[in-house]
């Protein structure tokens, strides 16, 4: 007999929202090469950024998976970093917040594996959905061209992103370290 707790099946209802995140990435990442800050483009954005929050609620409705726990972070990165990097590429954002954001994605996530095939679980803090937030705002503002003219604002809200990236970085350097040593 199976355990009732978990889901075998990588397709549930949060998956295939999750899925459909990691596949519409790749067009928004082309509209805003091709229209940049339109409002289809903001639209789109919104949607998809938005579609995490749908997947977090249908995830917690249902039991999660091994699989939706792999699949939701990976498109919340491939998101972030692939429209901040586009940004990059049109000369919008400057490489130096967007390089320290995707530096910090990288290490955390190895930090994290390492930690979780040796069997330490490090869970995200609610600070971790703040620099999340902050990262989404910050790309919103940057696509909606109700704010193209401010600049200023949307540079602002990059480089506290910057900021709820490295510390949420240094908060999981330090619960694994911590995790560690009490298991």
């Amino acid at each position: 007999m199976t355990d009732a707790t978990a889901v075998p099946s990588m397709m549930n209802a949060a998956n295939a929202v999750t899925v459909a995140r990691l596949v519409l990435t790749p067009l928004l990442i082309v509209l805003i090469l091709d229209r940049g800050a339109t409002w289809e483009v903001f639209a789109l954005g919104m949607t998809i950024g938005l579609s995490d929050m749908l997947d977090g609620w249908l995830a917690r409705r249902s039991r999660t998976t091994s699989s939706g726990a792999f699949l939701d972070p990976l498109a919340d990165k491939v998101l972030v970093l692939g429209c901040m990097f586009t940004l990059v590429a049109e000369g919008i954002y400057s490489l130096v917040p967007v390089a320290l954001i995707a530096g910090r994605e990288l290490v955390i996530s190895a930090y994290r594996s390492y930690w979780g095939r040796r069997g330490v679980s490090i869970p995200a803090r609610r600070s971790a959905k703040l620099k999340t937030w902050f990262q989404g705002l910050a790309i919103a503002l940057t696509l909606c061209p109700a704010t193209a003219d401010a600049r200023w604002l949307w540079i602002s809200l990059l480089w506290i992103a910057v900021a709820f990236t490295l510390v949420t970085g240094v908060q999981y350097l330090l619960d694994g370290s911590r995790s560690h040593e009490t298991a």
